[in-house]
């Protein structure tokens, strides 16, 4: 049975003030000491005292980071939800939970008119919050 370690690149420590390019710097380092903590624990896979210890900590950091990403992410995402018309908000949520949408789909939903709704799908559009797929009565969108 193979055993694959994983290495998250995007992952690096907050940003030091008044240092130039601290992300950089940091992740320089901060990837050196990720593999070598990938390589110690490789190092020991096939002996008797495995050492999984250098591996686990890094994952945990990984996933630490991720998590602070993801929170982030949905704090701007609730800015930019909060401040949309109920109508829009309601197609965004039926995007993401379907897949994507149509205008039929979108009527049926809403009981809103045509023409109100095409007015919420081009504004949804501009604000980069949906692609238009197609064009004319076939169209339909999907998130970004």
């Amino acid at each position: 049975m193979g055993v694959v370690l994983v290495h998250a690149e995007n992952r690096h420590p907050p940003d030091h003030p008044g240092d130039p390019e601290p992300h950089c710097q940091n992740r320089r380092v901060q990837r050196r000491l990720d593999y070598l903590a990938l390589r110690q624990t490789q190092g020991t896979i096939r002996s008797e005292s495995q050492n999984w210890q250098p591996w686990l900590v890094f994952f945990l950091r990984s996933l630490a980071e991720q998590v602070r990403r993801l929170e982030k992410k949905v704090e701007r995402e609730k800015i930019v939800l909060a401040a949309m018309p109920e109508l829009q908000l309601q197609i965004v949520e039926f995007a993401r939970e379907h897949g994507r949408v149509t205008m039929g789909g979108a009527i049926k939903l809403t009981g809103a008119s045509r023409n109100t709704l095409k007015q919420h799908f081009r504004a949804l559009v501009e604000r980069g919050m949906l692609n238009q797929q197609g064009s004319g009565r076939g169209v339909w969108y999907d998130l970004r």
